[in-house]
């Protein structure tokens, strides 16, 4: 696996603005697992007042959330897609980001970058975050 730096990344006074503009943020790959990175992530933003959507292919509830198996599937406003993914599927994440049309923001998690699918999220007029994790981004600017 090729390691990419973000050539695509908001900075800290637009990751402050992205949080206080989001409400909804669904999570592409959260796992039912509570020792997983992406279960502690999402009930830490549960706990900060965001209302997390799992997006995963198994299971019926997350976290006391219904558990969707795609993007399309969500009947909702969705504000940021945090992604939990490996850096070869984020572009298909991204591509129902785009398909959708209401996202607003598109987060990929610690250590994941695609630089292609950032600049595609982009140019398709979302903020784009890569790199960086949001429960330590919320809690190091709330």
């Amino acid at each position: 696996m090729n390691c990419e730096f973000p050539s695509v990344n908001s900075n800290d006074k637009e990751i402050i603005e992205i949080f206080k503009n989001t409400k909804t943020i669904a999570i592409a790959g959260l796992s039912p697992n509570e020792d997983k990175a992406s279960n502690m992530v999402a009930r830490y933003l549960q706990n900060a007042g965001f209302k997390v959507v799992p997006i995963y292919p198994k299971e019926d509830t997350i976290l006391g959330e219904k558990v969707y198996r795609s993007l399309d599937e969500v009947p909702f406003k969705i504000d940021m897609v945090d992604i939990f993914r490996k850096p070869n599927a984020i572009a298909e994440v991204v591509d129902a980001c785009i398909t959708r049309g209401d996202i607003d923001t598109v987060w990929t998690q610690l250590g994941l970058v695609n630089n292609e699918a950032a600049k595609k999220a982009s140019d398709a007029g979302m903020k784009v975050v890569q790199n960086k994790c949001t429960k330590i981004e919320h809690a190091n600017f709330f």
